[in-house]
């Protein structure tokens, strides 16, 4: 039941075990040495929680198997994927393995690909395959070394299947449960074997997902399930022009409600916090709110592809720059040329955004779902004045998440009314769908600009695209990534480059890199930040945008050359 690629993740991930709390076998996988040495000279002495493991296998007397995952179940499958590595290998039972979420620490479940704990960009699996799948077989190897010297027979002449260990000529068998304490005095081996890939009984195979059940009555929690004694509920209301303030409120008609109990003002939000979300809803829509709407009171989206369209007449940092494009260019026969726009994009997640926070003088709890459970520990502690380590985050199962759960804006808001609530204890901070799409972090507005150059024949021989948009990337990095050697290590030399030249990635992935044959190409990215508009990684963001106007320009092409595009 359930309760980018990095190099790095390799057969050099190691494993320790040790007596877990209660009697059992705690067997712990982690992430490879830094490679500092490509990084700085010399390298600073990393302190021991670098080595610390990335995530934790339990199993306990009664032969129960847990697997604490730095990885948050979104419908992606992964709470399904992640126990059928393990018991692969563990020649144990899908129904013997169990999920807890991991506490957010980064020191323990960074992810090789970001270098922090995160969910995101379809690492869970292949991020986590052979680790998984090591920590399976040695504690496989350990149990069966247990039994045989139980039985005080060659570990060759036995067997591990189902969650228990068979002595072949004579039949004894021992559930894991009864060997835990034994197989953890043992020794780590040093290397063990992995299955070959023809004797996978459950990889490859279509299995039920483990969580459907619990999602089909109802019994799995999400963050907006969550319900503690003592609970008060706030509905909240943002400024609607981005970048605007709080001006005036008048909360008479509000306060009169019976249930409403306060109305708590930030710079850009008021929330009226209430007995239940219904009254809180109703208290809302009573304020009457006069807002400061800013400098960006009167924006458009026509004033935002003005920018664009102008940045885009500037060069850009070049992603991929091969051949002599201006000369082949001038010998085509034909030239084509494309401007493709693609809008704004909400995540609309089905769950709409929703954090509870119980802030005390000595801590802060917070109950929700979140891809990022560290960067939500950073951003409470900052705002509450604590110490990370008495910031405690329970994260759930997301309603969706598609990069809108890897920010944390929503957690800073909900932190901040909830130190404001009279009498203390938790609240829960729920937007409403409106709020929900009106306040997205979107995927960028981007502008592309094509030129390609044909031959007589009508193929392309010189080719330039124009990427003008966001940098998700640079905000990233400048406001959530902690700068430490483990992120600049996960992000490789490769990405450090781009970074020091101002490159995102991101924005050119899909595009760098076209399926086609083109002897000159250039690929260039021009950074534009649209006034006020908060953008974010939307899931696959780059690709999602380049894969189409890469496609739809190569058409064009067809179309010129009278081809048929397929």
């Amino acid at each position: 039941m359930i309760k980018p690629m990095s190099p790095t993740l390799s057969r050099r991930s190691f494993l320790e075990t040790s007596a877990a709390a209660g009697g059992g076998l705690l067997i712990r996988f982690s992430l490879p040495a830094p490679l500092a040495k490509k990084l700085a000279a010399p390298p600073p002495p990393a302190p021991p929680s670098e080595f610390a493991p990335n995530a934790f296998i339990r199993i306990d007397t009664a032969g129960q198997v847990t697997l604490v995952m730095h990885k948050v179940e979104m419908g992606q499958g992964t709470y399904t994927a992640m126990p059928m590595i393990l018991a692969e290998e563990l020649e144990a039972d899908l129904s013997q393995v169990r999920l807890e979420h991991a506490p957010a620490d980064d020191t323990r479940y960074w992810e090789p690909s970001f270098g922090v704990q995160e969910t995101g960009g379809s690492t869970s699996v292949r991020g986590n395959f052979e680790p998984l799948r090591r920590a399976g077989a040695t504690a496989r190897t350990m149990l069966v070394a247990a039994a045989a010297a139980t039985w005080k027979v060659d570990p060759n002449a036995c067997r591990a299947e189902h969650g228990t260990v068979i002595h072949g000529p004579s039949g004894r068998s021992l559930g894991y449960g009864a060997l835990v304490s034994m197989a953890a005095r043992l020794p780590v081996p040093g290397d063990v074997a992995l299955k070959d890939p023809k004797d996978f009984r459950l990889i490859g195979t279509s299995v039920k997902r483990l969580d459907t059940p619990d999602k089909v009555d109802g019994t799995t929690q999400y963050g907006i399930d969550v319900r503690l004694p003592g609970m008060k509920y706030a509905s909240v209301a943002a400024c609607p022009v981005f970048g605007g303030k709080v001006g005036a409120v008048n909360d008479t008609r509000a306060k009169a409600i019976p249930g409403v109990r306060q109305v708590v003002r930030l710079d850009d939000t008021v929330a009226v916090v209430a007995d239940d979300t219904w009254t809180a809803k109703k208290g809302l829509a009573a304020l009457d709110i006069r807002w400061d709407e800013g400098p960006h009171a009167t924006l458009s989206t026509a004033d935002i592809v003005l920018q664009l369209e102008a940045a885009s007449q500037k060069s850009g940092v070049v992603g991929r720059d091969e051949g002599d494009v201006a000369k082949a260019m001038a010998g085509a026969a034909r030239r084509v040329e494309a401007i493709y726009e693609v809008p704004f994009l909400a995540h609309a997640t089905m769950e709409p955004i929703n954090c509870t926070v119980h802030v005390r003088p000595d801590g802060c709890d917070l109950w929700l779902g979140t891809q990022v459970p560290t960067f939500t520990q950073a951003a409470a502690a900052k705002v509450t004045d604590l110490p990370k380590s008495r910031v405690q985050v329970h994260n759930h199962y997301l309603g969706g998440g598609f990069g809108r759960r890897l920010e944390v804006d929503f957690v800073i808001q909900a932190v901040g009314i909830a130190k404001q609530v009279d009498g203390g204890g938790p609240v829960q901070i729920l937007w409403s769908r409106e709020e929900d799409i009106q306040h997205d972090m979107y995927r960028p507005y981007y502008y592309d600009r094509f030129i390609a150059g044909l031959d007589a024949g009508g193929r392309p021989v010189a080719w330039t695209h124009r990427i003008v948009g966001s940098s998700i990337e640079a905000r990233v990095i400048s406001e959530l990534l902690p700068k430490n050697l483990r992120v600049i290590r996960a992000g490789g030399m490769h990405r450090l480059g781009a970074m020091i030249k101002h490159l995102d990635l991101d924005a050119v992935e899909g595009a760098a890199e076209p399926p086609y044959t083109i002897p000159n190409i250039r690929v260039d990215f021009v950074r534009q930040e649209p006034p006020g508009v908060r953008t974010a990684f939307w899931r696959g963001v780059g690709p999602t945008h380049n894969i189409f106007v890469v496609e739809s320009f190569v058409d064009e092409l067809a179309a010129a050359a009278k081809q048929d595009p397929f």
